[in-house]
């Protein structure tokens, strides 16, 4: 799960409980009467030659310390934003905002507060894709950034502007688009760190085209002096990486000037990542710290940073592209065991829901899982949700009155954003499934597909009312919880010794709950029993992983030095008898 840094008035809501279809439409709402919006939009030959499909993204906010562009998030420090689907679009041909364009977090421009304000607008380019299930579909390639709208190369935005809102009118405007987000630079191979990336056929057979994957690899010291040694592979999953982060082989930057951390409340939290990333050095290097090879795989989507490392109807076969592609390919070029005991996956979140899902899906192809703080594991818990039992995901409903579902606290349980402002974030970034936010992808992770070919959804994003059909097929499929405690006869053993869940009691979105229920259905098998961990940290929130020592700030930048060194005290348990548990231990 990625972190992410409201209300409406009733006639606006009576408006969307209408609204019955599950995929929206930007011309859903109708425009209120008075409200005048004469804004266009353009953008120059010399940024593109041909047409542009995409989504168009306008954005006002009350500070510029930050574009705008930077500034849309969940909880009440947002700016707003509106959005809008456009296809077929020209160079220098002018472009209308809809006036009726939906947005967030006020849903009209009528409603908009008067004063002065920024804006600036950003076009989020799509693709293409005739996939081989026959759907064509249109959606933003990766680009090198990680599924990023805002940051995309060959994204194109406007320079901030100031204007004047007057009793919901804004002013006439011509924006144009006159500035293009430039390509990346590829990272470069250092002693200790190579990048891999290779061209996946399961993948590319299913797109219709090239499609590649890749890792950012650790090597062990002595690596290169110890030709004959094969290693275990230690497997990071989690958000895109555009290299191998925390780790560098020099001191802090002098020169560094401290940043304060918003998310962690620290002072000079920049410089401590720098020292975090050269302790792991030290420690890497150290004679006492166990010899694997460590990887950090790239696998984004055209729906999100990666693609939760598993086969799906929206997304395509990943789960079999990473486990027999690209992590057999890792192995034979570095030396790698190439056993499933010699592979053990870890990570966060995200990395954290990953590394449970690829050792059920794939209990014979990987040693051990250590899963820190996972999104939501059992959908009985997602997040403050039970998908099959409940009617309604924004609102606990009773019959006089309904109260907002919460989406985000802190510590102490104070909320700042609710499930609904979540996901009417995610409507104005992207229709169809296409915002390349988190509850976009796990619709695109977990989902069958609609008849257009985008993922069905989950439930009404205008109402929150659930699809039962799709949360059975979810169930099925994706509910790791459920799965484990279905197919425990068929592969109990396969995942004995190998099942480890951390999460902090205090999650900021929630994600103890599903762990609790999960840990329910561990604590109760039998032959075999489980034998593995599930541990808790009290008052703990998101990205907790299991250090009851230090604050999340610092026990989320060791995550390597942590699982690496507790897999290789249980690896005993998982290798067959005979293995080479020695050569790699010098």
């Amino acid at each position: 799960m990625k972190e992410s840094n409201s209300t409406f008035s009733n006639v606006y809501y009576l408006l969307v409980i209408l609204l019955t279809s599950s995929i929206f439409s930007c011309t859903d709402l109708d425009k209120k009467e008075g409200t005048s919006v004469n804004i266009e939009f353009s953008f120059p030959t010399e940024h593109y030659k041909d047409a542009l499909d995409g989504r168009l993204i306008l954005l006002i906010s009350k500070e510029i310390e930050t574009e705008p562009r930077f500034q849309l998030r969940d909880d009440s420090k947002t700016c707003q934003g509106f959005g809008m689907d456009i296809s077929n679009w020209k160079p220098n041909e002018s472009q209308q905002f809809d006036a009726n364009a939906f947005g967030y977090p006020i849903q009209s421009f009528a409603d908009l507060p008067s004063g002065e304000f920024y804006v600036q607008a950003i076009f989020h380019k799509y693709e293409t894709f005739n996939r081989a299930d026959g759907h064509v579909v249109k959606l933003p390639m990766d680009r090198g950034e990680g599924q990023q709208w805002n940051r995309a190369p060959g994204n194109l935005y406007s320079t901030p502007k100031k204007i004047t809102i007057k009793d919901g009118q804004l002013p006439s405007l011509n924006i144009q688009l006159d500035q293009k987000i430039p390509a990346i630079a590829a990272p470069e191979d250092t002693k200790y760190v190579k990048h891999i990336k290779i061209r996946s056929k399961l993948l590319s057979d299913f797109w219709g085209r090239d499609m590649y994957i890749g890792a950012h690899v650790l090597l062990p010291e002595g690596w290169d002096t110890h030709p004959n040694v094969k290693y275990p592979l230690a497997i990071m999953h989690g958000h895109f990486p555009k290299d191998f982060g925390g780790f560098r082989t020099t001191p802090p930057d002098p020169n560094l000037k401290p940043e304060y951390s918003e998310r962690f409340d620290v002072e000079g939290y920049n410089v401590m990542v720098q020292q975090e990333a050269y302790d792991f050095y030290k420690t890497w290097t150290s004679p006492d710290f166990p010899r694997v090879i460590a990887i950090k795989i790239q696998h984004p989507t055209q729906y999100y940073d990666d693609s939760y490392a598993v086969n799906s109807e929206a997304q395509g076969p990943y789960g079999d592209a990473l486990t027999y592609e690209l992590i057999p390919y890792i192995e034979q070029q570095f030396r790698g065991i190439g056993e499933g005991w010699s592979r053990f996956v870890y990570g966060g979140s995200t990395g954290g829901w990953e590394a449970l899902a690829v050792q059920v899906k794939y209990p014979k192809e990987y040693g051990m899982c250590f899963s820190a703080c996972p999104d939501p594991i059992d959908f009985r818990a997602y997040c403050l949700v039970n998908i099959y039992k409940d009617e309604n995901a924004y609102y606990e409903e009773g019959t006089f009155r309904k109260t907002l579902v919460a989406g985000h606290r802190d510590y102490l349980g104070n909320v700042d954003a609710t499930l609904k402002d979540m996901n009417y974030r995610e409507l104005v970034l992207g229709s169809k499934g296409r915002s390349g936010q988190q509850w976009d992808i796990w619709e695109a992770t977990y989902s069958p597909i609609d008849k257009e070919g985008y993922p069905k959804r989950i439930w009404n994003r205008l109402t929150g009312e659930i699809d039962k059909e799709v949360a059975a097929y979810w169930k099925e499929n994706y509910d790791l919880a459920y799965i484990m405690k279905r197919d425990w006869a068929k592969h109990g053993n396969d995942w004995k010794h190998k099942i480890h869940l951390y999460c902090g009691d205090m999650d900021n979105y929630y994600l103890n709950n599903a762990v609790y229920l999960a840990e329910e259905i561990l604590s109760e098998t039998t032959e075999p029993y489980y034998d593995g961990e599930v541990d808790y940290g009290d008052r703990a929130e998101h990205c907790w992983n299991g250090d009851h020592d230090n604050g999340n700030h610092i026990s989320r930048l060791r995550y390597h030095r942590m699982f690496i060194k507790k897999y290789v005290e249980k690896v005993d348990k998982v290798a067959p008898k005979g293995a080479d548990l020695t050569s790699w231990r010098y």
